[in-house]
């Protein structure tokens, strides 16, 4: 029998394991050549993982969750035209993994019960779970959650989407086809009806339900007559603490977030920079900016073109720290924190920053953070990066204190432009008017970027905005 070692892929240069995400196929299935295998997620990106070749998924060698070093092999496939007693049977006899597949949503979407209230369950247990829909403990990978809010699913309809990938998750493909089938705004109506209906319509004393409405009751001390939807949806908690544990990505986010500020000696100076003239300016070109190029014009592409500019300005904060070596990079890789549907985040880069113009800025960021959004991002796309911008400011929040982004030794928080009254200096004397004003705040590394060149720095980015002209043309 000949077969083909999938294996973990080296997704960076620094990148030495990944973390399963989710399996989109499983055991026995026949799969074409880049047909996505399974999703992956590490240190740098998430990425979805094709199939080499064409085959039969023989084996599963690692399950949802575990990290696999990169080149250990992952799963194996028979390839295509190979005859095997193996791949025979599973083309004729359906494996338990297929057989449990195959029952559908129905086996996928019921709660766990313990053996001893299945088996003295009647039946009548047979009929359709009612709680599916509003129960909905199945894990959903960061492209589903993305392709379910595009579409405009809540969690009550995406629980109704019958899921073929490992143990009956969804997978993209599944929500795709589902989506295929019927408009997404009536799929989302007939699913929110259908589970509110069930959840609150059904009888507690139906006998399917009746063991675990019993068993909640000793529990809880609740009347028999509450709907059991009602009892199934409480949080399992001790002692008033429900635990939930992290996802992949968030564990590597948590992770490399401590690492930092063990590695870095963390220092945060904040300016307020009046905007009002960059405010004028954004007014004066937004909409021919929007018609022309098809895209918002935002104050983030200012900002970032400010920022390179204080770059080249004060080199030092654009380097990172090697044991006692002092890194001075010769190019300015901008990185841009961009949060994801699932609450992550990831921070794609804008290579050489410094040579972009507005224009280009404004696109840079636009792809980038599409390419994040819907898990399209490339290894290159995150890599490589010597500052890093996050903006806060979208939440309207003024100021915070950043954790920098290893191995750089600097990241700038931009805050919320607001009006404010002022003291404005006029050749008549100082007068108090109406600015816009925003705050930036320069978390940096005491290691190398001492107090004075850090306050230097932000104050140069904030002069560069202040100094906006309101006439300059895009």
């Amino acid at each position: 029998m000949a077969t083909f070692e999938v294996k973990m892929p080296k997704l960076g240069e620094s990148v030495t394991e990944g973390t399963i995400v989710s399996w989109a196929v499983k055991e026995g299935d026949i799969i074409a050549e880049d047909d996505v295998l399974f999703e992956v997620t590490t240190a740098k990106v998430n990425a979805e993982v094709p199939s080499p070749v064409g085959g039969t998924l023989m084996k599963i060698n690692f399950k949802e969750g575990d990290t696999v070093p990169v080149g250990e092999v992952v799963a194996l496939v028979a390839l295509e035209g190979e005859e095997t007693g193996e791949s025979e049977q599973a083309a004729t006899e359906p494996s338990p993994t297929q057989e449990s597949a195959s029952a559908g949503a129905v086996v996928a979407q019921t709660p766990s019960m313990p053996t001893s209230t299945v088996d003295s369950t009647p039946q009548t247990a047979a009929a359709p779970s009612v709680a599916a829909p509003v129960v909905d403990e199945r894990w959903y990978s960061p492209v589903v959650l993305q392709l379910a809010k595009e579409a405009g699913l809540s969690q009550a309809a995406l629980s109704t989407v019958p899921g073929t990938g490992f143990e009956g998750r969804v997978t993209k493909h599944d929500l795709q086809a589902y989506l295929k089938q019927t408009p997404a705004q009536q799929a989302v109506s007939q699913a929110v009806n259908s589970a509110a209906n069930q959840a609150v319509n059904q009888p507690a004393a139906q006998p399917v339900n009746q063991p675990v409405n019993q068993s909640v009751n000793q529990s809880k001390n609740q009347p028999v007559s509450q709907p059991v939807s009602q009892q199934l949806v409480k949080p399992v908690a001790t002692e008033g603490v429900q635990r939930e544990e992290m996802d992949p990505v968030r564990r590597i986010i948590a992770d490399r977030m401590v690492q930092s500020k063990k590695v870095s000696a963390h220092v945060t100076t904040v300016v307020e920079a009046d905007v009002t003239r960059l405010v004028q300016w954004r007014d004066k070109h937004k909409g021919a900016f929007k018609q022309r190029e098809g895209i918002s014009l935002t104050f983030l592409p200012a900002i970032v073109s400010a920022t390179t500019r204080a770059l080249v300005d004060f080199p030092r904060v654009n380097a990172s720290v090697e044991d006692h070596t002092i890194l001075l990079k010769k190019h300015i890789h901008m990185g841009i924190a961009v949060s994801l549907a699932d609450n992550n985040l990831v921070v794609p880069v804008i290579k050489n920053a410094d040579k972009l113009n507005i224009n280009g800025l404004a696109h840079s960021i636009e792809d980038l953070a599409a390419k994040a959004r819907n898990n399209k991002l490339k290894v290159d796309d995150i890599e490589g990066g010597t500052f890093t911008i996050t903006n806060f400011g979208t939440f309207k929040n003024l100021i915070g204190t950043p954790i920098i982004n290893q191995p750089q030794v600097a990241i700038l928080g931009v805050g919320y432009i607001e009006k404010k009254p002022a003291v404005v200096e006029t050749p008549e004397g100082d007068v108090i008017a109406i600015r816009y004003k925003m705050y930036l705040s320069l978390t940096y590394d005491h290691r190398i970027i001492d107090g004075s060149l850090g306050g230097a720095f932000v104050r140069r980015i904030a002069d560069y905005l202040e100094q906006w002209d309101p006439a300059s043309a895009l």
